[in-house]
């Protein structure tokens, strides 16, 4: 028996062994990787300073009106993942997509990420970057109880909202906010930190509609920024204190037009009632219901892309 235990021992070093080994292999090549792709990471739009660092701002097409994309939570690369959707639009409008800090080419940055702060952020990188109010707002996901709170705060500067499947108030319960997916977060920092993240990704499960180039990027940018520590500090309670503020005013009551997707990535049930909730008592506002996953603006651009550009030739009207 002994003997069998020592063997046993023996063998389960050898394979902690080679698991380290390989650890350190994928690690120094990840290294490497990342000093190579610096290359890549030259910014594809304009950069501003906001609060000390660099903020990315990219712009495309031009028209009367100005859309501006707001990013769901930890999407690594805005400018790239919203492309699908945007460029159907830059033929007829002015496009703005902003990469709020730990986003894409913007700077990761310490500190605490309540809506407020980020609001008040986004409004001074657009407006150094030349884009003027009035807006569109697009937000997709978490972004929309900013920009919800962005039309209450500053009804001059948003002209409508065109929702991606966004949140809305009712979205969320106060457990899921408190707990903010940290767990989720370690992992991710984990993979990227070690490089493992590099090796489980393959051309094949990045965005399709991405030319080489494009996804070279991508991929470069989620090696170095994916679960970073300014994304770490979004969401959770911040969310709950924003949504205290929008409860404590009326609704905007704007042009309002919602793309709702499946909600069996999101809250399910709780999700779409939020949403029908959150267009319930607006003058104008509609709910379009969209048969695929959250990431709307990846899998339904040609029918967003349409449904949007009545929405807004009836702004005029």
């Amino acid at each position: 028996m002994k003997k069998a235990l020592k063997i046993t021992g023996k063998i389960l070093l050898g394979i902690l062994i080679l698991l380290l080994a390989f650890l350190l292999v994928i690690f120094i090549y990840h290294r490497i990787m990342l000093n190579k792709e610096k290359s890549l990471l030259g910014p594809l739009g304009q950069m501003v300073e906001v609060d000390g660092h660099q903020m990315s701002i990219y712009t495309e097409g031009e028209g009367d009106r100005t859309i501006v994309i707001m990013s769901g939570s930890g999407m690594p690369s805005p400018i790239l993942q919203y492309s699908a959707l945007y460029r159907q639009l830059s033929d007829t409008y002015k496009i703005a997509v902003i990469e709020k800090f730990g986003y894409g080419f913007s700077d990761v940055v310490d500190g605490e990420r309540d809506l407020d702060t980020i609001l008040r952020q986004d409004r001074e990188a657009l407006q150094k970057a030349g884009i003027e109010a009035p807006y569109i707002l697009c937000p997709h996901s978490m972004s929309g109880i900013e920009a919800i709170l962005w039309a209450q705060k500053y009804p001059d500067e948003v002209e409508a909202i065109v929702g991606l499947d966004m949140s809305t108030p009712k979205a969320y319960t106060e457990e899921e906010l408190k707990n903010n997916g940290k767990s989720h977060i370690d992992v991710y920092d984990f993979l990227r930190g070690s490089g493992l993240l590099r090796i489980l990704m393959t051309d094949s499960s990045l965005p399709e509609y991405l030319d080489q180039n494009e996804k070279a990027i991508f991929k470069a940018i989620i090696c170095r920024k994916f679960a970073n520590k300014t994304m770490d500090n979004e969401g959770g309670t911040h969310i709950l204190d924003a949504i205290s503020e929008i409860n404590s005013a009326p609704k905007p009551d704007i042009p309002t037009l919602l793309f709702l997707a499946d909600g069996k990535q999101t809250g399910g049930q709780v999700w779409t009632d939020a949403m029908y909730d959150y267009a319930d008592g607006l003058t104008d506002a509609q709910v379009i219901e969209l048969d695929c996953g959250h990431m709307v603006a990846d899998e339904k651009p040609d029918e967003i892309a349409e449904t949007m550009r009545g929405f807004i030739a009836g702004l005029d009207k």
